[in-house]
């Protein structure tokens, strides 16, 4: 045999470097109080092999000498308060293997006195493992955890009946909780992939098919885990990278935080939201021990940074640098499913502080639109959230906010809410109904410079007879705004007026013609009205609009251009009201669902805190609402 041969034929011992990668899964153990989840977790580790040498062992010595039988569950339940309690009350995580992968396993507490845990631990996960048990059957919390895991972004759910000893492995008892559970969660938007019959305290069906259950053709809790799929690495996502800090060392700024999704790059142009502030990295700092290393051209998801950029642009903590084409979104309003933890209720008009990343804003409850029973998912309305409710809300800041809808980037879409420093909720955003807020407040124009009129408004308001101003008239479609303005201008215009209406047909067939009716361009219609609307009263002229306009932050923007002559008219009507008139037929066509996102129906209006004039066409009859109109534009126009 030659020297080459015997190379060839002598095994090689696998290194860290040579060793195969193999495929991590998060799972999140969750289940009522009681129904056997730690025992199933502490047989799981067990059975595996994958306990510490000695580790059952100890467990059995303890408990000998506390003088109690041998509890699987203590194999889990490491803190001496839950041996004591006998329940879990903080998430522990530990490791185990399959054949198939490695898991970090993520024990989550039952009780609802400590679900703030069991969300913390369901936010970290891939996937969940739901225990009942077969005894007590689908109890209100095991509801209410399934609800929880569908608010996390859960989507993958195998569900263990265990404790089938107590019932005698009863076939039929086992097939009316899954038929009872796989409803409720498929009503809810979960596809339980696995309802597994099991007993953890005797082993069936945790790793091994039981021997007593043989009428059960599934896979066994190991199995079916080793079924799932990983989530799609958080590096294949855009650019997400909070800003932690910034600091001063030698003559760089250094600009430091963890990077949540995607990765950045040496000559990467990013932009810092919501500043909007953009420039190119120029460098990704490291600490190295090497003398002469070469730092780091690129790092990915999971990595704690330092980037120093280009040119010296201001940035703090709590802003989010991207890539430009995939940008976060900017918004001062957002709705939110939230889950309520505090020790007082969540209520109406109240300030709270949001944690998002490392960002901290003061955000205040808009609406409480409506609240969810988890037991039976009816909606009810109220004036406040109770604790351990869920809860869909509006939340307004009032500054811009960078974040992200929670079903397109779950790392910036997840927030929480402190009162007193404590956590008192949980929840995810979603945009829906509201508008990406970037393109209405970034500036693309460059080397442009304003022209003054050599006329004065002083000198066109002598001329005239009175000031140029802007009356912006707002409400729901039928609450009488085109109705009004019309009858208005016709009024003003006898009376020696320079007016005219800007009415949101009109607009829409020239001016705003390429706008849809999407939160985006809705927006973009009311922000092209308002900038010409207040050339109209620079002009000297009363410019009259009758638009829907059903978000504050673009009628603020509009009371922006146009400055003190921006007087807010809401022309108010309730929903009934204005539905019982219909006079386009709209709200038939938005209620059979031919109209999507339509204002009142299936898009939100956010009326007015603060308007200079309310005009109730529900209540005053439309002649007198006209004069009360008058009356105003001659008290506040005329010279």
């Amino acid at each position: 045999m030659t020297e080459a041969t015997a190379k060839q034929l002598t095994p090689v011992t696998p290194t860290a470097a040579t060793r195969p990668v193999r495929d991590l899964m998060r799972i999140v153990i969750v289940g009522h109080v009681d129904h056997g989840k730690s025992t199933l977790v502490g047989r799981l580790f067990h059975d595996t092999g994958s306990l510490p040498d000695g580790k059952y062992e100890a467990i059995k010595a303890i408990s000998e000498k506390r003088g109690v039988p041998f509890e699987w569950a203590f194999l889990m339940d490491a803190l001496q308060a839950e041996r004591d309690q006998g329940i879990t009350i903080d998430t522990s995580q530990i490791w185990f293997k399959t054949d198939a992968r490695d898991y970090t396993i993520i024990d989550a507490p039952g009780h609802k006195e400590f679900l703030k845990n069991m969300i913390t631990g369901a936010a970290q996960s891939d996937a969940a493992l739901l225990v009942i048990d077969a005894a007590e059957g689908v109890k209100e919390q095991s509801k209410r955890h399934g609800y929880l895991l569908h608010l996390m972004g859960v989507r993958q759910v195998a569900v263990a009946v265990n404790k089938m000893d107590l019932i005698g492995y009863d076939e039929k008892k086992f097939a009316a909780i899954e038929s009872e559970y796989r409803a409720y969660l498929t009503s809810i938007g979960v596809t339980p992939t696995f309802v597994i019959p099991v007993s953890a305290r005797e082993g069936d069906n945790i790793v091994t098919p039981s021997k007593v259950m043989k009428w059960y053709k599934g896979p066994t809790v190991v199995k079916a885990l080793d079924s799932f799929t990983p989530s799609a690495p958080a590096t294949e996502s855009a650019l997400r990278l909070p800003v932690q800090d910034v600091y001063k060392f030698d003559q760089r700024r250094i600009i430091a935080g963890r990077i949540e999704a995607g990765r950045v790059s040496v000559g990467d142009e990013i932009i810092f939201s919501p500043s909007n502030k953009s420039a190119r990295v120029q460098s990704i700092e490291a600490w190295s021990t090497i003398p002469g290393a070469t730092p780091p051209q690129t790092r990915e998801a999971g990595y704690s940074v330092g980037i120093t950029l280009d040119e010296q642009i201001f940035v703090e903590r709590g802003e989010i640098a991207s890539h430009k084409e995939q940008a976060p979104v900017e918004t001062d309003v957002f709705r939110a499913r939230i889950f309520w933890l505090g020790h007082e209720p969540m209520v109406l008009n109240k300030t709270y502080k949001l944690k998002l990343g490392t960002l901290e804003a003061p955000v205040t409850v808009q609406s409480i639109e409506r609240i969810i029973d988890t037991s039976d998912l009816s909606n009810s309305s109220a004036p406040q959230v109770e604790r351990n409710q869920v809860a869909e809300v509006v939340l307004r800041s009032r500054r811009m906010l960078a974040l992200d809808a929670f079903t397109d980037y779950p790392s910036t879409g997840r927030f929480v809410l402190v009162e007193k420093f404590d956590i008192a909720g949980g929840g995810i955003i979603s945009m829906e109904g509201y508008a990406d807020q970037r393109t209405l407040i970034t500036s693309r124009g460059t080397n442009i410079t304003r022209v003054e009129n050599v006329i004065t408004e002083e000198a066109r308001a002598f001329r005239n007879g009175h000031k140029g101003g802007v009356l912006w008239f707002t409400g729901l479609s039928g609450a009488g705004k085109s109705t009004l303005a019309m009858a208005l201008e016709k009024r003003l215009f006898e009376k020696g007026y320079n007016v005219y209406v800007l009415d949101g047909d009109n607009v829409r067939h020239g001016l705003n013609a390429n706008l849809s009716f999407s939160p985006e361009d809705r927006a973009e219609n009311i922000r092209r009205v308002g900038e010409v609307a207040a050339l109209f009263e620079r002009a000297g002229m009363v410019a009259i609009t009758a638009f829907i306009s059903p978000y504050r932050s673009d009628r603020d923007r509009a009371r922006e251009a146009a400055g003190t002559g921006f007087h807010e008219i809401y022309v108010k009507a309730d929903v009934a009201t204005c539905e019982s008139r219909d006079p386009k037929g709209l709200y038939a066509k938005a209620r059979s669902g031919e109209i999507k996102n339509f204002t009142g129906i299936s898009a939100p209006y956010e009326a007015p805190e603060t308007p200079e004039l309310v005009i109730d066409t529900a209540l005053t009859p439309l002649d007198e609402c006209l004069d009360e109109l008058v009356s105003y534009v001659e008290a506040k126009f005329r010279v």
